[in-house]
């Protein structure tokens, strides 16, 4: 970041006309400039590539400055694993000419940024205040009854932070465990009846029988229909082997499905997303002990799992508690120059702080 301020001088100087350069460029630029900026700024080697060594350097740093994740916390995974469950999401296409390893391309990196939403905006407010309301700090407080053993839990920190990145401020204070299939046992009936008290958003996880881990945010309550239902807030994730969100293409409305005592084949009773009948992005059958996962174009999601058909091993939910305070904070308040303060000092070192320009 340094270099990059400084116009890559080497002189270990930073002038105030370099902090003015470099803001406007990475936070007041255009989408291309802004991103170009960030590319650049993955480039840690500094060999003017991109390789999967300079991502692996990026994202050691997240963890320990953002998760807190240390080797000895034993609820962390090793930073090899946690490293590798978000490059897996990345590609390397691009050949750099002089080794055999694949490096990153502008357009690799746009896709990675896609479906890791939590690191994209992370790296593109580096420059602002280390506040608790920085873009991609937020991390949800996870909430569980002191019965449960915490070694049950499928939603790792990590997790969480990677799910949040693609929602709003509002949605990341509180998440309360509303069901767990090893304390709750593997029950449709238990798992609608645990949830049925939460108004708000659920976050539904699923570990298979494979060993992955995946499922879907689901912006309305599960509630019974005939048909599909929802809104665009839903989407599907991907947390291991390789963590990946996939939001709505706009390509059709069938975003949540939860059918409950249907007698209709065409109605298949349980709950999902995605995709079409008997062929969702992600569907678990009303007994809990099978399912299925379809690449679809809803969110332009893969299969999520490594076979179609899916053997739940672990289910659990999470209720997300919205912070209804939230939005009269974010109330817009006083002259365009009072709320842009910091806006304001960099128009006062170009001289510029009483012009309309």
């Amino acid at each position: 970041m340094f270099d990059l301020v400084t116009q890559e001088r080497k002189d270990q100087k930073l002038t105030f006309e370099d902090l003015v350069v470099a803001k406007a460029t990475y936070e007041k630029g255009t989408k291309d400039e802004i991103e170009e900026f960030i590319f650049r700024l993955l480039d840690v080697s500094g060999d003017n590539f991109v390789g999967r060594s300079d991502l692996e350097t990026v994202m050691i740093a997240i963890f320990n400055d953002i998760l807190r994740i240390k080797g000895s916390d034993d609820r962390s995974s090793s930073h090899e694993d946690i490293v590798n469950i978000f490059l897996n999401a990345a590609n390397f296409s691009k050949q750099d000419g002089g080794g055999t390893e694949g490096t990153m391309s502008f357009e690799d990196f746009r896709s990675w940024c896609t479906h890791l939403p939590s690191v994209r905006k992370l790296l593109g407010s580096l420059l602002l205040p280390p506040d608790s309301g920085r873009p991609g700090y937020q991390i949800p407080k996870l909430l569980t009854s002191k019965a449960i053993d915490s070694n049950i839990i499928l939603l790792r920190k990590e997790y969480t932070w990677h799910i949040g990145g693609a929602l709003s401020h509002q949605d990341l204070e509180d998440w309360n465990l509303l069901y767990h299939s090893s304390v709750n046992g593997l029950s449709f009936n238990t798992f609608l009846g645990n949830i049925s008290n939460h108004a708000g958003p659920t976050v539904l996880i699923i570990k298979d029988k494979e060993g992955y881990i995946y499922g879907g945010y689901a912006s309305q309550p599960w509630e019974r229909h005939a048909d599909f239902y929802g809104d665009l807030k839903c989407f599907l994730f991907q947390l291991n082997p390789v963590a990946s969100i996939f939001r709505p293409t706009g390509a059709n409305n069938n975003l949540q499905w939860c059918a409950i005592n249907f007698s209709s084949e065409d109605i298949p009773n349980g709950i999902g997303f995605g995709g079409r009948v008997n062929h969702l992005g992600l569907f678990i059958s009303a007994n809990f002990d099978q399912g299925h996962t379809f690449s679809c174009t809803t969110f332009g999601s893969p299969c999520l799992s490594k076979t179609n058909r899916i053997l739940p091993e672990v289910i659990e939910c999470w209720g997300v508690t919205q912070d209804a305070t939230q939005d009269k904070n974010d109330a817009v308040k006083g002259t365009i120059l009072e709320r842009f303060k910091e806006d304001r000092n960099m128009l006062k070192m170009v001289g510029l702080a009483n012009s309309s320009e």
